[in-house]
């Protein structure tokens, strides 16, 4: 039975309508996750780099190419990977991963790990990235075996396991947090 539209508008004024803007750290953030994901060979869609700078400009960061990147029409879209490129090089936050193709997959899983731990990053997909972009590249060494775990957990649950997904989501991410201490521990013994 559908609910009569008086019904409907009062249960949207009882909504609060938020409006959310972001803080200068966030667009940041956001800058510096996507140019994370580019040195890592995803694909990054010129909507979002517009998009990024778009929110960098109105959060109050201060780059000359910053505006030029915000204000691309959709006919420019092909300018905008060089031009987020030179708004972080003004920044001082263009990323690249180290050349060493097995140090990069360790980086890959150090970032997809942090992103996990921190709750940017659902378990399910981190972990799968994991397993399948970097453990299996590298030979599935020790140190990923518990992820690489958690995403043949997450991938194959059933309800009769006994065990709910929330559970193996914070076993996941407990596992990511495992993995960059003892990364964390690793560095610091260099």
């Amino acid at each position: 039975m559908a609910a009569s539209p008086a019904a409907v508008r009062r249960s949207f004024s009882r909504k609060p309508i938020e409006k959310t803007v972001m803080t200068r750290d966030d667009a940041l953030k956001q800058l510096s996750h996507i140019a994370r994901e580019r040195a890592f060979g995803r694909h990054v869609g010129s909507d979002r780099l517009i998009q990024a700078g778009l929110n960098a400009l109105i959060a109050g960061v201060e780059s000359p190419s910053l505006a030029m990147l915000a204000g691309l029409l959709r006919s420019e879209e092909p300018e905008a990977p060089a031009l987020f490129d030179q708004v972080l090089e003004e920044l001082g936050m263009l990323f690249r991963p180290p050349a060493d193709p097995r140090a990069a997959k360790w980086a890959l899983a150090c970032w997809i790990a942090g992103q996990i731990a921190d709750g940017s990053m659902e378990p399910a997909t981190g972990t799968h990235l994991i397993w399948a972009d970097v453990a299996y590249d590298l030979g599935y060494p020790e140190e990923l075996k518990p992820l690489v775990r958690c995403a043949h957990d997450l991938d194959g649950w059933e309800e009769s396991w006994g065990v709910s997904l929330e559970e193996l989501n914070r076993e996941a991410v407990e596992a990511a947090k495992q993995f960059l201490s003892k990364g964390s521990a690793a560095e610091a013994g260099d």
